[in-house]
């Protein structure tokens, strides 16, 4: 492939650029990156971005073959997006605006990608850059509407689950109550951290396997579906800690939240299997069989 690159007029000096671009455009909106860090280190609700890095290597290097048929031209396109990161994040800052302000320094380091690699990397790995949103933290606000159904639900689901089970649990909004000991959903688990970092994994899970347009926008129109079968199943299982009153309760409800992620991966791939099993075309090539 470097033979097929070089003739591509790619050369090492355009990856050395790269990575001093995006170095140059970090440092230029550190302030912006440094709030992002601060708000992913202290708040919760957006620990998800730390994942973002992960799941983007992730979806270049399952693309990585699509380099062979990649150029580096249309770069004016890079100055047109760095040049509108830097008005939008400009623009944020002066208005107190946190979400423009993060979402223009991205996009500035994007552009100062593009600059060099051009739009054949873009159009190419288009999935990857579209998961980079993911590194902006939602407004209080936005987390509140999707927070308040989201807990509800959560919370009728699993007081229904134990009744299936025969276990009682009152419900009282939000509040769960289990052998006399009070647990409210945000205490046993947060749904909105939930949804955020399952659709992240969707994301990851559609855009990282060959699927045709149809399943991956099934994958990720289930992932709310997804997220909160997840969290019921990690509120009876945490609930049931917090009921019987074991002292590391706590540490059973931290370490849950990303055993999730990886049974909703497990949870996907499982229902694609059986698509698969099914003879339901959701892959976009399949392999002949006798």
């Amino acid at each position: 492939m470097a033979a097929r690159l070089t003739r591509n007029g790619w050369t090492r000096w355009h990856l050395v650029g790269a990575v001093l671009m995006v170095t140059l455009a970090v440092l230029s909106r550190r302030a912006a990156w440094g709030d992002i860090l601060r708000i992913a280190t202290r708040d919760e609700e957006s620990s998800h971005i730390f994942l973002v890095p992960f799941v983007f290597v992730w979806l270049v290097w399952v693309r990585r073959f699509r380099l062979r048929n990649t150029r580096p031209h249309g770069k004016w396109w890079g100055l047109l997006v760095l040049g509108a990161g830097a008005i939008l994040s400009f623009w944020g800052y002066e208005r107190s605006i946190h979400f423009f302000w993060h979402a223009g320094s991205v996009l500035v380091a994007v552009g100062a990608l593009l600059v060099i690699v051009g739009t054949d990397i873009l159009l190419s790995f288009l999935p990857a850059f579209g998961v980079l949103i993911f590194l902006v933290p939602v407004p209080g606000m936005v987390r509140e509407q999707i927070a308040i159904p989201l807990q509800t639900y959560t919370a009728v689901i699993t007081q229904q689950l134990f009744e299936v089970l025969g276990v009682a649990v009152e419900r009282s909004g939000n509040l769960l109550s289990i052998n006399g000991v009070d647990v409210t959903i945000a205490e046993a688990c947060n749904g909105v951290r939930m949804a955020f970092a399952l659709t992240l994994v969707s994301w990851a899970f559609a855009f990282g396997t060959p699927l045709r347009g149809y399943a991956r926008g099934l994958v990720l129109a289930a992932s709310p579906i997804t997220a909160i079968g997840c969290n019921v199943m990690r509120i009876a299982f945490v609930l049931w800690f917090y009921g019987e009153q074991f002292s590391w309760a706590g540490a059973v409800h931290d370490i849950s939240g990303w055993l999730m992620l990886g049974l909703s991966f497990l949870l996907l791939y499982s229902i694609l299997a059986v698509l698969r099993w099914a003879l339901v075309p959701v892959e976009a090539f399949t392999l002949a069989k006798d």
